[in-house]
Formats: C-alpha cells, sequence, structure tokens
C-alpha cells in the first residue's frame, strides 16, 4: 500500500497482559490498556533526552514489563533497540559502544561493574526491581560516562513505573516521586493518609493503572478499589501491599512488602505459591519458604521441608519436580530438610527461627568426586565462590547445587577473566558440570594455539598451563 493503515484500535482497547506471580499458586494475569502505556510513554519522553535514548538496552524478556520502557520508549523518540539475551551480555555484543542508557536490575548491574563491562558510552542508567544501596550509586558515578542514575518503583498493575528519582551520589535512598499521571498515596489499615515519617502501605491511582486481572473479576475488586480521594466517580486505587513512608520533602521511602512476597533479581515472586506448589509434592507434609539475604548482598529462594514419616526425599527428583509446575526463578535454591518448623507462641511459623543454610554440597544423587585437573580445580574453586559453598564435585549439576541464570553469568565472566576464552551460555545449560566445561574450555584452547604462530603462542604460555594433564 502506498500509505500505511488507518490503526483500529482505541485508548481502552487491551495493549498486552503481563503475568506475575500469585500467592495461591495460580499466575495473574494483568491487562494494560492502550491509553495506559500510551501515558507511560508520554511521560518518559518528558524525563529522557534524544540523546539518552540514541541506543538502549533491550535485554528484558518481553514476558516482563521492563521491556515495555527498554522497546517502546527509544522508538518513540526515534532511538536504536540494541537487543541482548540478558544484561550481562553487554561486554560481548558488537554494538556495546552505541549503547547509551542500561535499563536493569541492581544485581545484575553490580555484576556488570565487577568485570568492568559497562561502556563508556553509557550515560544513563535505570534500576528497578530490587532496592538501590548508596553504594552502588556512587560506584556507578565514578564511571567516566555515568551522567544520571534512576531510582524506579512501580508494579506491573501500574504500566512499569510508578515513582522516580534521579539519585545522587551521597543523597538519600528514596523512590522519589509519582511520574506524571500518577497519584501516590500512604495509607493505614483504615484507608487514611499516614503522617510524614510513618509508614503505611503504598497504594497508586492515576493513567497507568491496569484494566485489572484477566477474567479474575473477584480479584480486580478486592485490589483495585474505588479511589476515596477522588471527584471522578470512576477513580480506582491499586493497593500495592508495600510498605512505604513520605519524607518531609515529599519523597518516599520504600520499606519493604506487607505479606510474603519478594522481588529476586527483579522477578516478583509470592512465596505462597513456591510453597503451594511444594505441598503438591507426596513426600511433603510442611514447606516454608523465604528469602534470605547472602553475605554477597544478594537475595536467594530457600525452601525450609517437613516430610512425611514414610517418604524418602530426592532432592534431584524434587527440583525436577518443581520446574515442571514452576519457572526456574522460582525454584528455591536451598533446600533445608527439618524434623519440625519452629512456631511462635501463637502457632505461627517462626521464620526468624529458621536457620541458615549449610555451605556444605547438597546431597545429591551423585556422590563427591574431587577435581582432578588444574582446569577442573580452577571451575571447582569459581563455582563454589559463586555458589557459596565449601566445595563442588566434579560431576555435580550448577543447577542441583543451587545455581540460577544470573549466577550462570557471573561464572562466564570469572571463566573469562581465569583462561581468556569465552563460553557461551548455551554450551554452560548444555554442558552444566565442571568435568564437562573443563574439557570443552581444554579443547578451546588447544583448537586455539594449533591456530596460532610460534610467537602468539608464546604470549598464550600461561593459558597453556592451564591446560589438563591426561586423564585417568
Amino acid at each position: 500500500p502506498e500509505a500505511n493503515r488507518r490503526s483500529g484500535a482505541t485508548a481502552k482497547n487491551l495493549a498486552y497482559v503481563i503475568y506475575t506471580s500469585g500467592s495461591t499458586g495460580r499466575a495473574k494475569g494483568v491487562a494494560i490498556e492502550h491509553r495506559s502505556a500510551v501515558a507511560f510513554i508520554h511521560w518518559a519522553k518528558s524525563i529522557f533526552t534524544r540523546e539518552d535514548l540514541a541506543g538502549v538496552l533491550a535485554s528484558t524478556s518481553i514476558c516482563f514489563d521492563l521491556s515495555v520502557f527498554e522497546l517502546f520508549v527509544p522508538l518513540s523518540w526515534g532511538g536504536t533497540v540494541i537487543l541482548a539475551d540478558n544484561a550481562l551480555q553487554l561486554p560481548e555484543l558488537p554494538a556495546r559502544r552505541e549503547v547509551t542508557l542500561i535499563n536493569t536490575v541492581p544485581s545484575a548491574i553490580t555484576e556488570l561493574l565487577r568485570v568492568g563491562g559497562v561502556p563508556e558510552s553509557v550515560r544513563t542508567v535505570n534500576l528497578a526491581g530490587e532496592p538501590l544501596s548508596t553504594r552502588l550509586v556512587q560506584q556507578l558515578y565514578q564511571l567516566p560516562g555515568i551522567q544520571k542514575v534512576h531510582d524506579l518503583y512501580g508494579p506491573s498493575e501500574d504500566t512499569t513505573y510508578s515513582t522516580f528519582a534521579l539519585r545522587s551520589p551521597n543523597g538519600p535512598a528514596t523512590i522519589g516521586r509519582p511520574i506524571a499521571n500518577t497519584q501516590v498515596y500512604v495509607l493505614d489499615r483504615h484507608l487514611q493518609p499516614a503522617p510524614v515519617g510513618v509508614p503505611g502501605e503504598l497504594c497508586l491511582s492515576g493513567d497507568g493503572l491496569a484494566r485489572g486481572y484477566l477474567n479474575r473479576p473477584e480479584l480486580t475488586a478486592e485490589k483495585f478499589i474505588p479511589n476515596p480521594f477522588s471527584e471522578r466517580s470512576e477513580a480506582r486505587l491499586y493497593q500495592t501491599g508495600d510498605l512505604a513512608r513520605f519524607l518531609p520533602d515529599g519523597n518516599l521511602e520504600f520499606l519493604g512488602r506487607r505479606d510474603h512476597q519478594v522481588k529476586i533479581r527483579g522477578f516478583r515472586i509470592e512465596l505462597g505459591e513456591v510453597e503451594s506448589v511444594l505441598g503438591q509434592h507426596p513426600a511433603m507434609s510442611e514447606s516454608v519458604v523465604v528469602a534470605r539475604q547472602e553475605t554477597t548482598g544478594e537475595r536467594r529462594l530457600v525452601a525450609y521441608l517437613v516430610t512425611r514419616p514414610d517418604s524418602a526425599l530426592n532432592l534431584s527428583e524434587l527440583r525436577e519436580f518443581l520446574k515442571k509446575k514452576l519457572p526456574d526463578y522460582m525454584v528455591p535454591s536451598a533446600f533445608v530438610s527439618l524434623e519440625k518448623l519452629p512456631l511462635t507462641p501463637n502457632g505461627k511459623v517462626d521464620r526468624k527461627a529458621l536457620p541458615a543454610p549449610s555451605q556444605s554440597r547438597p546431597d545429591l544423587e551423585q556422590t563427591y568426586t574431587a577435581p582432578r585437573t588444574t582446569t577442573e580445580e580452577v571451575l571447582a574453586e569459581i563455582w563454589s565462590e559463586v555458589l557459596g559453598l565449601s566445595q563442588a564435585g566434579l560431576h555435580d549439576n550448577f543447577f542441583e547445587l543451587g545455581g540460577h541464570s544470573l549466577l550462570v553469568t557471573q561464572v562466564l565472566s570469572r571463566v573469562r577473566e581465569a583462561f581468556r576464552v569465552e563460553l557461551s551460555l548455551r554450551l554452560f545449560f548444555e554442558t552444566p558440570t565442571i568435568a564437562e566445561l573443563a574439557a570443552g574450555i581444554e579443547d578451546m584452547l588447544v583448537r586455539e594455539i594449533r591456530e596460532l604462530s610460534d610467537e602468539e603462542a608464546e604470549r598464550l604460555a600461561g593459558n597453556a598451563e592451564l591446560l589438563a594433564k591426561e586423564r585417568p
């Protein structure tokens, strides 16, 4: 055709549905209309310049709402969208020096900083999905190209972002103020405004609110209530379940969840959903899932299990059971077996009394086999450090030891530093044991040396020393 077809979509048509974790084991489809997405993009264009959006790294799956910013906001300004499977691929991207804005979670940018993977072309960093520490903000501003670090907050039910703060190196840790066309309230349990400095539930209203939950009218009515502070009869209020308080300067301080919903690596997880699936396993009597803070500052899911007296529990089989019913990011990284769950005086599970997971190797199907070669020893040391374990066996599966995709990228970056070879994510997922990866690394180094001139081979002699001794 000589001209573009005129769109038949209206402002109240459905634009997309994003599924988020549900407390009863049933995911919730958040239905966002075109008008909400357009309002969000309109706000973003008032904040981010054409130069900011010249090259936006799009590393978030379209199953998650950070991708709405990464895809549509730069295109609305005529910018470039630079695709990547995940943010930690940035150092290897051919177009890495064209990236001007990174939109990701704090844990991912922390790893990029560790490996020196943020190009000097990056001038703006948007961080959301997890608490943003002042220390991380300071580290980012120490990079030569960084001009702006933004702390953004928002549930999927309010079109990606609801509040926005331009963080300064020594400023307070806040999530800022509401974006345009959004109203923020901090309310007590009687839906009355909490005084400045007093914690309350963070509630949202405005053009960004979702239509509701797809095919869940009762849940929609429960979470999206009439807005008692608006003169418009159709105005609604979304109760986030998050705790916050207003500071004297009008900014918001985020204080965590009212319930047991958590965010890990940017993914929102209802702990009750994981517990619900665990309870479906035939060997399970009781279970509790918590998010524990590690010494590295990262959080991981830990499941505490009480099995039936007549049942034997195989952890490898349990992981496979969970993977069939839950996305990978909701499968606990560690499992702790208990005779009984600790209880408070009123009979509730005492989560504070749950013991920390042991750093010893989990009880897996395969017996422990020690590394045999220098390459395997280096890999075992990397795995142990990344996984927080005392040891990792030659034939242990990385994911059965509690690994996940973000930890894989950390391992790959350390392998790159140790061996000067580039392992792909695909190779790691296909060969997730130390023995298999060591063989792959050695083969790559041998091929590389054979293709070099004598002079180049001498220069890489350091790597050659890491080649394995002959295998028995």
